[in-house]
């Protein structure tokens, strides 16, 4: 997907003053891109660059080359990816710790469904919600019993996490392929 000179070059554009503190990392902002594909309607790089940085407009310098090149490439290889029926990979960190990327990873998506909730349940509200369950779960963003009971519970969080994949491939299914 990403060279480690890219996703070097776009966690630099992710930590730059002055939105460093609010913006996702490459985690996080590789969950944004996984809602832009698997959703109703996929993003330009200027609304993926808000949402992972947490800006309210594109500052009058633009969308960083390297950004926009990044989130392009992401895009594309998860669209072939599903194309072609295969899952999408979620990243793991070289080092560190896997949930809490994990975690990162949930949030960027969650945050991206919920800049655009009401086009997501349009559909078919009851089937998406079970899909996005263990997105909405892991990402940290909620302080509900029952998820904080999943978080707290390595075989739950487990269960949830081997979920994810399956769930990304019948939202992109539900929103991308004629019935």
């Amino acid at each position: 997907m990403l060279s480690p000179q890219e996703i070097e070059a776009v966690e630099d554009i992710l930590f730059a003053d002055p939105w460093g503190d609010d913006a996702l990392d490459f985690f996080g902002l590789h969950g944004v891109v996984s809602a832009s594909v698997v959703g109703p309607h996929e993003l330009d790089s200027k609304a993926m660059f808000l949402i992972a940085t947490g800006l309210d407009e594109v500052p009058s310098s633009g969308v960083p080359e390297a950004f926009d090149h990044a989130v392009r490439k992401m895009s594309e290889a998860m669209t072939v990816s599903l194309d072609r029926g295969e899952a999408l990979e979620l990243p793991e960190p070289e080092d560190g710790d896997p949930m809490n990327a994990l975690e990162n990873w949930c949030a960027g998506f969650v945050d991206t469904f919920l800049q655009h909730e009401d086009e997501w349940l349009e559909m078919n509200e009851k089937k998406t919600a079970d899909l996005l369950l263990p997105m909405l779960a892991l990402s940290g963003l909620f302080e509900d019993e029952d998820f904080e009971r999943v978080r707290s519970s390595e075989k739950l969080s487990q269960e949830m996490a081997d979920a994810i994949p399956d769930s990304l491939t019948d939202l992109y299914l539900q929103f991308h392929v004629p019935a």
